[in-house]
């Protein structure tokens, strides 16, 4: 039995998981070692390794340069439309895959400030939070020098996040986009996406939401809430591997009138024609620019079908349920040694990773890694412990967290 005691032996828990089979569909989670980092990169399905290595053989391989006409033209737009029924609450024509998280936090922010601008408001700032992911804040901060417009920032709480209350009292006349993290990259912290776009819409502005720590962990509906734009990465909940590319959503109704500013050829009206000025193609397309990663896509195709047949209310309650065993078994083991939350204590309020405050976790998190147990660092003093439902056992968040409590022990002596 875990030294955590009865009530948090994670063996009742396991067996009990109507999701503990999907473990065994993971490349490495046979093994011993303890991965807290799947928030930041998952571990890739045991189907993707032979799915590439077909892929080269046959359309690679095989079908050369027709692959562009028979599959990888499209791909872009199809496996956008599958993200966004599976996890994303989208209806298809609103999402696309390609580019980088940056660049495509890039051409949204860019091309709402300036519908903002044609709209001919006056509006000059550009809101958002002082916790939020860095990409977010520096992208923001070169779109305001390129724009003449200034950042104007909600302080927030580094354990929680913003609130209907915070976002109220900055928003008004002088905005002209917020920029919103869904879940917050450090402590976890889930927004209340509806109330927030509420409150941006009755002053006027567009909402950008940041997905990169929700999709294909928390129940998305971007539809639904009205949601303006958002981005979010597919290297983390949705295993699509190391530098695999973003995505975006445009709603329907904004599509027309957004001018994306990186113009290229995939984006055109007629990409072929090879004209001699920029006519941009309509729909979703349009916010497109280079070549797509097609390799890049083939793992995520992978994870989106998983997801699909595990369903993602389903993912969602185990992902509670793990935070939730993580929190209880750190009471018992990390507190007793000056171990705080720094992530919401209401499950509601948390998307799918808990951190944990202590003076020692710079140092602890290195020594962790030496033992192959793999969470990562987060100031100030944070150990993040990123839960994915899929590929991650209760046995495991129990064993990770003994380590942690071991690790801090012989460092405090």
């Amino acid at each position: 039995m875990s030294s955590a005691g009865a009530a948090l032996d994670p063996a009742p828990r396991d067996a009990a998981d109507p999701l503990a089979a999907y473990r065994d569909r993971f490349v490495g989670a046979e093994t011993p070692l303890v991965y807290f980092d799947g928030n930041s990169l998952g571990r890739p399905l045991k189907v993707t390794g032979p799915r590439i290595a077909e892929f080269v053989e046959r359309e690679w391989g095989g079908r050369l340069i027709r692959g562009w006409d028979e599959r990888w033209f499209d791909l872009p737009r199809t496996l956008g439309d599958r993200l966004g029924e599976v996890c994303l609450g989208a209806a298809p024509g609103q999402v696309a895959i390609g580019d980088s998280t940056t660049v495509l936090l890039y051409k949204l922010m860019r091309a709402a400030v300036e519908a903002q601008e044609q709209a001919g408001a006056g509006r000059t700032e550009i809101v958002l939070d002082r916790d939020q992911f860095p990409t977010d804040r520096y992208v923001a901060g070169g779109v305001a020098r390129e724009t003449g417009l200034t950042l104007r920032w909600i302080e927030v709480d580094t354990s929680a996040g913003v609130t209907a209350e915070q976002l109220a009292e900055v928003v008004g006349p002088q905005t002209a986009l917020v920029v919103l993290n869904h879940v917050a990259y450090r402590s976890a912290w889930l927004a209340d996406v509806p109330a927030l776009t509420r409150i941006v819409h009755d002053a006027g502005a567009l909402v950008l939401w940041d997905l990169c720590h929700s999709a294909a962990v928390v129940p998305v509906e971007l539809d639904a809430w009205e949601v303006d734009l958002a981005v979010g990465c597919t290297y983390k909940y949705l295993n699509g591997g190391p530098g695999s590319p973003a995505f975006l959503y445009v709603a329907e109704r904004l599509q027309t009138g957004l001018t994306q500013p990186i113009q290229g050829w995939m984006g055109a009206d007629d990409p072929f024609l090879m004209g001699p000025s920029y006519i941009p193609a309509t729909g979703i397309r349009r916010f497109l620019s280079g070549t797509p990663s097609i390799v890049g896509m083939l793992a995520l195709e992978d994870m989106v079908d998983l997801v699909a047949e595990a369903g993602l209310d389903a993912v969602r309650r185990k992902s509670v349920a793990l935070t939730e065993h993580a929190v209880e078994v750190s009471g018992e083991l990390l507190a007793p040694l000056g171990v705080v939350l720094a992530s919401p204590l209401d499950p509601e309020r948390r998307g799918g990773h808990v951190t944990l405050n202590h003076p020692l976790m710079r140092e602890a998190t290195a020594a962790l890694w030496e033992r192959d147990v793999i969470p990562d660092y987060r100031d100030p003093h944070g150990l993040r412990i990123g839960l994915s439902p899929l590929s991650t056992s209760y046995a495991e968040v129990t064993a990770g967290l003994e380590s942690v409590r071991e690790v801090l022990a012989e460092l405090a002596s």
